[in-house]
């Protein structure tokens, strides 16, 4: 190539090398949950191609704790994606997943995140990336996966603080130890194929220039060194490092800081335009460029892009879109989600044979597209919560549906209250279905408030009161449920989020016992005064004069639902095996003189088998839950973290199934304030479920011992701005 043909190609539009036969290629496709509409796919307008499978949200699928079902939506995604690339109607490279922690209840796209828990998020990224990508390290990959954004981004736009231009301050440890963790996961433990900087900058340097993160962490620390592994910009965030982060000083420079970092595609068009007079410069070298090309390409050929025809996957086709078995999953995802919160005098299930009519009433009633949040694509068929109601019969037949939806989000007058009210009224069963929806949270617009809006909670207590089952519903993200949780009119409470194509089957068959609800919550549910404690731009994690601390790990206030928290129609009981010692004690040098992992925090500790047995009536799935717990390490302590999980399916009434919970060193180890992972004596207890049922403790005695030594920042990072510095000084290089 040309040096202008190589510049030409490193934006997310790559017009390639006629002349050479290397053909033009769009490197930025979505597949969030389910192939989805960006620039790289096309949907046709009708027959062929022209829609694909739609599932849940991730933070519904995160509220299954379900890693295999997480491979499996992943392997339905990759495989459509794949099939959409041999009609010519996708890349192979898709940006996603979404994968920064959901700290801030008020972020505008935690609703693409699984939560806010690192080991979860974990736990669901590996998975994902092994769907999509085929393996851990398949000879042909099937997609690239594109973990995103990195780094330490959780803020759209909040008090004047915009994501182009916010400074994230983060301390070392709460780096290490939070934000950074699925990443490591993705780069060092999943071999994910690309990685997404983000808009903001961290601790002074804006992410898509940050050497420390893309080159000493990403790259090296990490081992994320194949020639196929690369980092794209997110859209324009290279232009943002120069307005509005104002870091350097000239275009020039700030295309070559992006390059010289460890940026090698950007989604945009600065690099193209300003790469010419950079290299000119002398600021960066065109050796550089070639790096990031190699990269680029190089992935394209783990894919048998250029391997013609007869190339693996070649032979997938329309057949291979939404077939049965996909569309079964993404039912059963919806299902495996959604959360019930609350459930007096056993309301739900409801009794079909005894109602013969149903009130189906709020601005979600009758919702489609709402169902799949943002970054979607076309879906065979939406099925909305009304619909699903009226495929309902008992033994007389059909059960009379009364629909009213009342205020909308957009239009909250009471013009329309009549409708919901009547329908009410002529009605056995009441059904509210409201809350929240991309109209008040999204990409670009944070929340202020975690309450209900007024009209909703309103119009609720008005039905609520007529005497009869009444059962809500809370669409969207979490909202602070506490004026309905005391509220005795109200019999029960699920949270369905954004549960794609088919939620309203999956709502209405819980909500009628055909399927039986497990699902956990994948976030604490706060209550509305937290927003007034704490700043969205505060990233630290601890409790402080300022902060009542992030997440059910350091939150010291009293949460409305806890994370983890979930209710059954039958109950359950946890035990350790009778054989578990609950005395044990175990010396840190012998169990890290006996591990011979690449990473020792890796390495297995134990192995904990949990019997679960149904006490109940009722058939249904259990999720199991590990935390660890205990005064070690450097203080404050953590109130508990989740270190494992296992989904049992099918518990049926009386029987019991055992879930084995594997702990690593690095599941008991603490980072300390120089963002090194430690092994620490003292006292530890695991916990099982939410709230506690099992408790096991035991020691580790000696002394503690680093088990990931973090490579320190440089001593300005925190202030560092290119303004300030001759573009000639490589000192942040």
């Amino acid at each position: 190539m040309t040096l202008e043909e190589k510049i030409n190609n490193t934006g997310s539009t790559s017009p390639g090398v006629p002349r050479l036969g290397l053909p033009a290629y769009q490197w930025w496709q979505e597949a969030l949950h389910g192939v989805a509409s960006s620039p790289g796919v096309n949907f046709s307008s009708s027959g062929n191609y022209s829609y694909a499978t739609s599932f849940p949200q991730p933070i519904l699928m995160g509220a299954a704790f379900d890693d295999a079902l997480i491979e499996a939506v992943a392997t339905v995604v990759s495989t459509e994606g794949r099939a959409f690339n041999n009609a010519n109607r996708s890349g192979l490279d898709f940006w996603t997943p979404n994968i920064n922690p959901y700290k801030d209840p008020r972020w505008g796209r935690g609703q693409e995140t699984p939560g806010e828990d690192p080991f979860h998020l974990k736990s669901y990224v590996n998975s994902l990336i092994h769907g999509l990508q085929g393996g851990q390290d398949p000879a042909v990959k099937k997609v690239i996966a594109t973990c995103k954004h990195f780094a330490a981004y959780d803020l759209e736009s909040w008090e004047g603080n915009y994501r182009y231009q916010f400074n994230a301050i983060v301390p070392t440890q709460d780096l290490v130890e939070y934000y950074l963790q699925p990443f490591q996961q993705c780069a060092r433990d999943s071999n994910v194929g690309a990685a997404m900087c983000s808009y903001n900058a961290v601790n002074g340097v804006p992410s898509c220039a940050n050497d420390y993160l893309l080159q000493t962490i990403l790259r090296e620390h990490w081992g994320w060194t194949n020639d196929n592994q690369w980092v794209t910009s997110d859209c324009d965030a290279i232009q943002n490092i120069f307005m509005p982060h104002e870091y350097t000083q000239s275009r020039e420079q700030t295309v070559a800081d992006a390059l010289n970092a460890g940026t090698d595609v950007n989604c945009g068009e600065y690099f193209q335009q300003h790469l010419p007079a950079a290299i000119a410069q002398g600021l960066v070298n065109e050796t550089t460029l070639d790096q990031a090309l190699v990269r680029q390409y190089s992935s394209l050929v783990t894919l048998g892009y250029f391997d013609g025809p007869s190339a693996m996957y070649r032979d997938l086709s329309w057949t291979d879109v939404a077939t049965p078995a996909s569309l079964g999953l993404a039912y059963t995802a919806a299902v495996e989600g959604i959360t019930l919160l609350k459930n007096d005098m056993q309301t739900l299930p409801l009794d079909i044979a005894s109602i013969s009519s149903i009130a189906i009433l709020g601005d979600w009633a009758n919702a489609t597209t709402q169902m799949q949040g943002n970054y979607y694509g076309i879906a065979p068929y939406l099925h909305s919560p009304l619909f699903a109601a009226q495929q309902l019969k008992n033994s007389t037949g059909n059960i009379t549906v009364n629909y009213g939806s009342g205020p909308t989000q957009g239009n909250p007058t009471t013009d329309s209250w009549d409708i919901p009210l009547t329908a009410a009224m002529e009605s056995d069963v009441i059904v509210y279905l409201g809350g929240i929806d991309i109209s008040v949270e999204s990409e670009g617009m944070d929340r202020y408030s975690l309450n209900w809006q007024g009209f909703q909670v309103d119009l609720i207590n008005q039905v609520c009161a007529m005497g009869k089952p009444c059962i809500l519903v809370s669409m969207g993200d979490q909202l602070d449920q506490t004026p309905f949780i005391s509220n005795p009119n109200i019999s029960a409470i699920l949270w369905a989020g954004y549960p794609g194509m088919s939620g309203g089957d999956a709502i209405i068959n819980l909500l009628t016992g055909k399927e039986s609800p497990a699902g956990r919550l994948p976030v604490t549910q706060y209550p509305t005064d937290y927003v007034n404690q704490v700043a969205m731009t505060d990233m630290t994690l601890r409790p402080g004069d300022n902060n009542p601390g992030r997440t059910y790990i350091w939150y010291n206030g009293s949460a409305v639902y806890p994370f983890g928290y979930g209710l059954h129609y039958t109950n359950f009981t946890t035990a350790f095996a009778s054989t578990e010692n609950t005395t044990a004690s175990y010396e840190i040098s012998s169990l890290v003189q006996g591990c011979n992992a690449t990473h020792q925090d890796l390495c297995s500790f134990k192995t904990f088998p949990i019997t679960v047995t149904n006490i109940g009536q009722k058939v249904s799935d259990f999720v199991t839950l590990g935390f660890i717990t205990g005064a070690y390490g450097p203080s404050p302590y953590p109130n508990k973290r989740l270190v494992a999980y296992e989904r049992l399916h099918n518990v049926t009434s009386g029987s019991s199934q055992v879930a084995s919970l594997p702990l690593t060193l690095g599941s008991l180890a603490r980072v300390d304030e120089q963002g090194n992972t430690v092994l620490y004596p003292g006292n530890y207890a695991l916990l099982i479920d939410e709230p506690t049922q099992s408790v096991l403790n035991f020691t580790l005695t000696g002394s503690s011992m680093i088990l990931d030594a973090w490579p320190q920042p440089p001593a300005t990072n925190a202030t560092m701005n290119r303004k300030s510095k001759s573009v000639d000084d490589q000192s942040w290089f």
